[in-house]
Parts: C-alpha cells; sequence; structure tokens
C-alpha cells in the first residue's frame, strides 16, 4: 500500500513538472539586431509578448512595432503580440524616466496597477510554454517586465522564469 501512495505521489508531481511552462524576458536595448534575434532563437522563445506601452519610436531601432513583427516571423518563425494591458501607465512611466522617480515607488505603483488589472487573470489561459515578454530595459533589475512575470508566477505558481 505504501509503495502505492509513493507511486501516486511521484505521479502527481510529474503531472505537475509537465504543465510547468517556461517563460522569458529579454530587452532589446544594448544588443545588436544579431544579438537579440540569435538569443531569443537559442532560447527557444515561441512567441514575443512586447510588454511596452511605447512601442513606436524611431529610437527602438530593429524592435519598432513596425518592422518586429515582420522580423520575428521571418528570422525566427515567432510571433509577435503587443500587451500594453502589461506595460505600466503613461503616469507611472513619466514619473520614473522622465521625474527620476525611485525604483521603489516604481515598483510599488506597478505592483499595484497589475493587481488591479488582474493580468493573471487575463493571461491564465493566454500564457505560453515559450512566451517572451519584449521591454527595452537591457537587463531585468529594474524593468517592468520582471515585476509581471513575477507576478503571474506568483499567482499562476506554474511558471519558471527566464531572464535573457
Amino acid at each position: 500500500m505504501i509503495g502505492r501512495v509513493k507511486g501516486l505521489h511521484t505521479q502527481k508531481r510529474m503531472r505537475a513538472a509537465m504543465n510547468e511552462i517556461r517563460i522569458f524576458t529579454i530587452g532589446f536595448t544594448q544588443k545588436t539586431a544579431e544579438q537579440f534575434f540569435t538569443v531569443i532563437m537559442d532560447a527557444g522563445v515561441r512567441r514575443i509578448l512586447d510588454v511596452r506601452l511605447n512601442n513606436s519610436s524611431q529610437l527602438a531601432g530593429f524592435a519598432r512595432c513596425q518592422d518586429l513583427p515582420y522580423f520575428l516571423k521571418t528570422i525566427c518563425g515567432i510571433d509577435y503580440v503587443h500587451r500594453p494591458d502589461l506595460a505600466p501607465t503613461k503616469e507611472i512611466l513619466e514619473a520614473f524616466k522622465k521625474q527620476k522617480g525611485e525604483w521603489a515607488v516604481y515598483e510599488r505603483d506597478f505592483r499595484h496597477l497589475i493587481s488591479q488589472r488582474a493580468i493573471h487573470k487575463l493571461m491564465a489561459d493566454e500564457l505560453r510554454n515559450g512566451d517572451c515578454l519584449l521591454c527595452s530595459e537591457p537587463t531585468p533589475e529594474h524593468c517592468h517586465r520582471r515585476l509581471v512575470a513575477e507576478h503571474l508566477k506568483s499567482k499562476l505558481g506554474r511558471i519558471e522564469i527566464c531572464h535573457l
């Protein structure tokens, strides 16, 4: 009997692990187009979720919304979706960037916003293995894409996060 119970627990753990999905995050600044596309292809990214509020600036270079979907599909066979509902509001973003606000305040305000928006409910059925949250920041430490990924993991509990 004990062996059977152990076997059932092992099967449950295996099923839970099989349900876990891996999501990625990446920022495009400080990367060449070659570096960016190579990194996401090598990682196994299947779809880019663009979590930028403003994704059409000429400063975005190869990552402009007018160009990026084409490049992703043609070069990598990767799908593209713009998700401004996973981005900060203009007010939160400007308080941090333009008014040189503190990261702790930005993080607090953004975490409150994504909780209010219940992004985990919006994404529960949409999030797929191999999705990658795209933003501009070169590293995740001070970027909202990390906060989105952590929020989804804390609420959905079946996510492995890999920052590229």
